[in-house]
């Protein structure tokens, strides 16, 4: 009874996917909520995978020529007056620090919901000349905005992120630098946590506050509901028109710089948790599954049982490997085992020691295989990068049979009623006539996609001329 139990304490995902979701997160134990309202724990298991994410990510920066520092988490409020729109943008979501100690402030402070404010007064004064050029700095911080609903890891009121904050001499070699940045944090995605994504530039609307374009790339999770997994900012030189950043160029002339910025933060985990989860709970990619073998004793009360299970846990040391001990039954180990997400399970007992094998069983598809005992190093790598790239086409497939395309107003509205995805449809450019999307539909544009096409010559929903092909969804 105990086995059947813990996979029924998760709601079917068809059934309800909210508390479907709310269910894995709490019984994986990746987050507890917390008396700081708004606020998540972030636990041992949660945590882990965003160190692996941040280890991964970090070394694709790098081997870009990023360098990390680390800002202030705090913003005097003439700060963040300096550029308007950038303030405005933030304004509603701003916490502030009236008092330090038991004094009142003079000029009270915001704790960052982001540090655009903070690279550009540090950039103006460490940038005097064309060969200071570029900086291309990230940090690994957490930030505040006060959301009025919150989720676990999608949405809370303090979140862990990266934000890179670049400046260059040049526009060109600004835009660059936020594509590079868009397709690394795709490649990343795609190849570290097996999630596909479509990129493309974001509306003006929905653009960062005070950038002059915003790049996205946008995930589907298993709901057919979109999820913003990462964006890459060009700002152009409004900052730098803002905060006076200049340089002399090799001309000798006084010029202002170009400046770029780009995040992605623990929401990833969330995609994580619904692209690739299933009604029995987490499946996580190898390359950020904290544990990836979980060695399991069959009868380990039985001499020589236990000594063999550490004996493999050692050969299998170039991986992240634990052995459960624990005095729960079998039965009880796998539930828990597939419900944590752990890509493998090596099964190991008396008759399997006598017949110098074991069993593998992996977790994203249910498959079992005996493994003889000298081939398991070899056997658990393969399977585990069967594992990552089945992953991969598995989302990939879910992804590409929940794109619809709609070249009439009927056929948009109907797809959206009926289905649940991305409908591709051609669009004006009006920012009128995206509003009323949403209004009417609770439908957002989530990016108009680097491969255009032209679905026909007037917009899905108001009929004028069309502009751009987009991506419609309902997000997260």
């Amino acid at each position: 009874m105990a086995d059947k139990k813990l996979v029924e304490a998760i709601t079917s995902m068809d059934e309800d996917f909210a508390q479907w979701y709310t269910d894995v997160v709490k019984k994986a134990e990746l987050i507890d909520y917390s008396n700081v309202k708004g606020c998540m724990v972030i636990k041992p298991a949660g945590y882990a995978i965003w160190e692996l994410i941040q280890r991964q990510l970090d070394d694709m920066f790098k081997a870009s020529g990023v360098e990390n520092v680390y800002m202030p988490m705090f913003i005097p409020e003439g700060l963040l007056q300096k550029e308007k729109d950038h303030v405005e943008g933030f304004a509603p979501e701003v916490a502030w620090v009236t008092h330090g100690g038991l004094n009142p402030l003079q000029e009270r402070m915001c704790v960052r919901p982001t540090s655009e404010t903070l690279f550009c007064d540090f950039y103006k004064g460490d940038i005097h000349s064309y060969r200071d050029l570029p900086k291309v700095y990230n940090q690994w911080c957490s930030v505040v905005r006060w959301e009025k609903e919150t989720r676990p890891f999608l949405r809370s009121r303090e979140f862990l992120w990266q934000e890179g904050h670049t400046a260059h001499a040049t526009a060109e070699e600004a835009q660059a630098r936020t594509e590079q940045m868009l397709n690394i944090y795709a490649d990343f995605c795609e190849q570290v946590l097996a999630i596909p994504v479509v990129k493309g530039r974001k509306t003006e609307k929905e653009k960062f506050a005070g950038a002059e374009a915003t790049y996205t790339i946008e995930a589907l999770m298993h709901d057919g509901k979109a999820l913003q997994s990462g964006t890459s900012h060009n700002f152009g030189d409004g900052f730098a028109k803002a905060f006076d950043i200049q340089f002399t160029d090799k001309d000798n002339k006084l010029k202002y710089v170009y400046q770029t910025s780009w995040g992605m933060s623990t929401r990833i985990i969330g995609a994580i948790i619904m692209v690739h989860g299933d009604n029995s709970g987490l499946v996580l990619p190898p390359k950020v599954a904290p544990i990836q073998v979980m060695i399991i004793p069959i009868q380990q009360k039985k001499e020589g049982v236990l000594d063999k299970a550490y004996e493999l846990k050692k050969r299998l040391s170039g991986f992240r490997v634990k052995v459960d001990d624990s005095d729960k039954s079998p039965g009880w180990k796998f539930s828990e085992q597939e419900m944590r997400g752990i890509p493998i399970r090596v099964e190991i007992g008396p008759k399997d020691i006598e017949a110098g094998k074991c069993v593998i069983c992996r977790r994203d598809n249910g498959q079992k295989v005996e493994v003889m005992l000298d081939e398991l190093e070899k056997a658990v790598e393969e399977i585990l990068d069967n594992i990552q790239a089945n992953m991969y086409q598995k989302a990939k497939a879910h992804l590409d049979s929940h794109i619809y395309t709609a070249a009439t107003k009927d056929e948009f509205v109907r797809t959206f009623m009926e289905k649940s995805g991305f409908v591709k449809a051609m669009w004006c450019g009006d920012r009128e006539c995206e509003e009323k999307v949403k209004e009417d539909m609770g439908v957002t544009s989530r990016c108009m996609p680097y491969e255009q096409e032209c679905l026909s010559d007037t917009c899905v929903y108001c009929g004028k001329p069309a502009k751009k092909m987009v991506y419609w969804g309902r997000a997260y």
